[in-house]
């Protein structure tokens, strides 16, 4: 969408790439707590939700929705937790993480609780590929 865009250094360094939707980078966390996407929209300067125009907004929306859907199937997950705090990484990103009962940071928040424990680097490939085949 924007030429200026460049990804958080936070961002690249906690997740990997999967796919270029209308708006945003979809990216999953490296952390095998949880089920967790990124959606970073490619808009040079934004870090709030107000920061996009309407169209934008309504673009974020819709791939907001349909990777809520499609982590909300996967095995396990009861609840769908989405955030934009932007507190320390100021990018606008939505988390969409996938909960459940019992999950390392149940019932609280996912972020500060514990550390992340990173995938193998070959399952954080197959990882990658199947969210990637998943979005078509």
């Amino acid at each position: 969408m924007s030429a200026g865009f460049v990804l958080d250094p936070r961002l690249a360094a906690d997740s990997v790439f999967i796919a270029d939707g209308p708006l945003s980078q979809v990216r999953l966390m490296d952390d095998t707590r949880f089920p967790w996407l990124l959606l970073v929209p490619r808009v040079d300067g934004a870090a709030e939700w107000i920061d996009l125009d309407g169209g934008q907004q309504r673009l974020l929306l819709a791939e907001l929705n349909r990777a809520s859907q499609l982590l909300r199937a996967e095995p396990g997950v009861e609840k769908v937790n989405i955030g934009a705090l932007g507190n320390i990484v100021r990018q606008l990103h939505v988390h969409i993480v996938g909960r459940h009962a019992g999950d390392a940071a149940w019932p609280g928040p996912v972020w500060g609780s514990g550390t992340a424990v990173r995938h193998a680097a070959d399952a954080l490939a197959q990882r990658a590929a199947m969210w990637r085949s998943r979005l078509g």
